[in-house]
This record gives structure tokens, sequence and C-alpha cells, in this order.
């Protein structure tokens, strides 16, 4: 490769110009900078938005486009940058990108996490970039650290706090002793909780980020539809109180671990992938991808993550532990994650080569029914006798066996709150069903995993 090459600016596209998109074009304006730093010159070609009349402070009105399509197509756009979010029409115009031969840097993980596995496979038969960094955790470097650092680590398990919102939720319930509804109201405030705040209380944000995860980690296909997922909506303070009571904190977790490796294959039958296994060859690794609130720890890594910050905590066989904390959204940090990517991607071209690919293998996923966890159960019941032992025969009777219990009074009525063994996930299931149709039982309130503990075992 020439000097000459090196020279010559990399023409940007720019799909969306919102919070990141407005944070990205100001860090490409320092271009000086870059270059200094990178020895990679960037030129912003033009920036497709869907209103080109709003002005936008840093962005030159001449850059603006209403035409997604033809920046996409301009000879002058050799990498393509897509902030658009979404699925469309974001897909289409990644997909007309790479198939083009050039490379796209994406913070989208809805659409990562429902269509990367297509997504990478057209990059691939282009010899190009599909970049992401900014997609799971922010400024955090975590896909640079699974694709890259740890790509002969067998890794064993990765738990994140992967979403600002719900965190700074969950802290501010802990610390406040405030209702769920009054805290969201106040991240909504914030501008921390969008209007429409499903998306992250109800784990689907979440699910997504840990469909990368885990596709990552684990060198295989896995979708956000595939990751169970439960959010923090029904989570009451009591619950963090009890909780906290007990050396625990409450977090949203994203979960991806290798929980078994199968001693051998089943002809016919379809793994996470929907592919059927062949009966020759080596065992299929089983995996566990799943989003919910856990009682964690105190002594726990992340259980001292709070407010708005994100972190991941990575267990392999030979790295031992390790953990990445950093902002996890926000324009100026997750533009940052954009920013090395399209300067990784801008470095290929010129090179004229692509990142690592990350080899694509077989798993099975467990079914949520077969993890094994210790769970914390709250049920409000009459206060009068027998009612303890009616409700504990049901533990017994479905093979949940409880480790500690605390009555709290209430009147006329009784709060009784356990703590299991370790159990399957479909027994408690069955036990939370077969309790709630007890005369006796006037509710079922809190029911959380009891994660990180010594004896849990997936």
């Amino acid at each position: 490769m020439t000097r000459g090459s090196l020279e010559r600016p990399v023409g940007v596209g720019l799909l969306g110009c919102g919070n990141v998109g407005a944070a990205l074009v100001q860090l490409l304006a320092d271009d000086s900078g870059i270059e200094a730093r990178s020895g990679m010159r960037l030129r912003l070609a033009g920036v497709a938005v869907a209103d080109t009349a709003r002005q936008r402070q840093g962005v030159p009105p001449e850059l603006l486009t209403g035409d997604a399509d033809a920046l996409v197509a301009s000879d002058d756009v050799e990498v393509v940058v897509e902030l658009i979010g979404g699925l469309d029409p974001a897909r289409r115009l990644v997909e007309a990108a790479l198939r083009a031969g050039k490379p796209v840097v994406t913070a989208n993980k809805e659409l990562l996490g429902t269509h990367g596995a297509s997504l990478a496979s057209l990059a691939d038969d282009a010899g190009v970039d599909l970049l992401y960094e900014a997609a799971v955790a922010g400024a955090i470097p975590l896909v640079r650290v699974l694709r890259e650092s740890l790509a002969g680590e067998q890794v064993r398990r990765v738990t994140g706090i992967v979403n600002g919102t719900t965190n700074f939720i969950l802290t501010m319930m802990s610390d406040r002793k405030m209702d769920y509804a009054d805290v969201l109201a106040e991240a909504q405030h914030l501008g921390l909780a969008e209007r429409d705040p499903t998306a992250d209380v109800e784990g689907h944000d979440a699910a997504a980020k840990a469909a990368i995860i885990a596709s990552l980690a684990f060198r295989c296909d896995i979708g956000a539809p595939q990751v169970p997922r439960e959010g923090i909506s029904a989570i009451r303070p009591l619950d963090i109180a009890f909780a906290e009571q007990l050396g625990y904190v409450v977090k949203l977790l994203a979960v991806a671990e290798r929980v078994d490796h199968l001693d051998r294959r089943e002809p016919g039958r379809a793994n996470g992938t929907g592919d059927p296994f062949d009966a020759s060859g080596p065992p299929v690794p089983e995996v566990s991808v799943r989003v919910h609130p856990a009682m964690l720890p105190r002594s726990h890594p992340l259980a001292a993550v709070r407010g708005a910050f994100n972190a991941v905590f990575v267990e392999g066989e030979s790295c031992g532990e390790m953990m990445l904390y950093g902002r996890g959204a926000g324009g100026k940090p997750t533009a940052s994650a954009v920013l090395g990517d399209l300067l990784d991607a801008a470095h290929h071209l010129r090179a004229g080569t692509s990142a690592t690919l990350v080899p694509r293998a077989s798993v099975r996923l467990r079914p949520a029914a077969d993890l094994r966890c210790a769970w914390y159960i709250a049920i409000d019941v009459a206060d009068r006798p027998g009612v303890l032992a009616a409700v504990a025969t049901v533990f017994g009777d479905h093979g949940v066996s409880i480790r500690s219990m605390e009555q709290v009074g209430l009147g006329d009525e009784a709060r009784l709150i356990f703590v299991t063994h370790v159990a399957r996930e479909g027994d408690v299931r069955t036990t939370l069903e077969a309790l709630g149709s007890l005369d006796v039982v006037e509710n079922i309130g809190g029911v959380l995993r009891v994660a990180g503990d010594d004896e849990e075992a997936s």
C-alpha cells in the first residue's frame, strides 16, 4: 500500500443523525486529531435524515439528504454508518451497502439481534466488514474483547448489566425506597427512559444484546427471539428490601453461559439454530441465554454497578474472571465506539482486508424449564393455623426444597418469604401454579432468581 492511499480520505455515509449521529459528526469534524492518532483520514460525504429542513447543530446543511438509498449507492461513500435504529429501513440499507462491497458500521442491536447471521453472511460473501461495537454496551469494548482478545479462550459464562435505564431504576428503588412507577417517571424526566419504556423495562433491549454476546462468546448464531426474557416492572420495594436484608442486590442480568457438553448426538432433533443434528462428529455444546432480574450477592463485582452504568463480567477456562465497566449509552460514549469501528473499517478497506470472521458452530439451547438456580418467592396468605404446612407441602410435592422461610404479619394476612435451594425452573413454575390454586394464598408477589450462589448450577 502506498502513502498516497493513506492520504486519500475515506468517504463516509452516515444514516441517521440523532444523539449518536450528531456526536459522531462532531468527532469527525476534528479530522486532524483523528489523523494524528490513527493515521487515517475520514471525510463525511453525506448524512441521510428524515427531515432535511430541520437544522442540526454542527452538521453542515449541504451534507443533509433525504435519500438514504442514493447516499448508500454514491461513489463518494466507501463506508456506511447506520444509526437509524430499528429494522426498517435499516436492514434494507445495510444489505444494499454490503452487496455493493461497502463496509458497514452499526449500533443497531435490534437489527443484529434479529438478522445478525444473515448480515454477517452477506459481509463474508462481499469480503468486507460488518462492525458493531456500539451495539452492545456503548463505549465498553466488549465486542472486540470477545471476537479478538478471547478468540482462543473457552468462555464459560458472560453476565452483564447491559441496560442503563433498568439499572438506574433499580438503583433508585434501592437507595430511595421508591416504587417502580415513581422512579420510572423520574427516569423519563431525566431523559434516561423513553416515553414508551417497554423495550428497556421488559427486557427486549437486553435480550437483543444478550443474543449478540452469546453469538460472539460461543461462535454461533443466536437471535433475540430465542432469548427468554423477563423485565423489572413487577419488582417491588419490599423485594429489594428483603434482598438487601439477606445480603443481595437486585439487578437485571443478561446471561450467556456454556452449560454442558452433550455426550452424544441426537439425530433428527433441532438445535437452537434450527439445523438438524448429525449423528457423527464431536458433541454439540449446550448453552443458555436469558435475561431476567435476579438477586446478586453484594460480594459479586456486578453488584457495585450503579445508576445508568453498564458492566460485563466474563468467566473463561484460562483467563479466569474479568469485568468491563463504563457508560453503556449516551451520544458521545456510543459515538466513540462507532468511530473506533469506523477507523478499523477504513484501515481494512485501504488494506484490502476485513475484520476477523467469527466461525459459526452448532449449539443446543437448553430450555428455560431445565435451568437450575435458587429462588426467592414471596407469598401473601391468610393468617390462620395450618397455612404454612399447606404451602410447604406444595413445595415438597413438586421437588422444590426450602432453604429458609420468614413470616411477616399483615393484620389478618401474613407474608411468607421463601428462599429455595437450587431447583429446576420447570418445577418452580409448577409449584407457583399449584400455590396459586390454594384457597389460603391471597397473592404470589415477588419471584426472583438468586444468582451467583456457590451452590448455583445451571
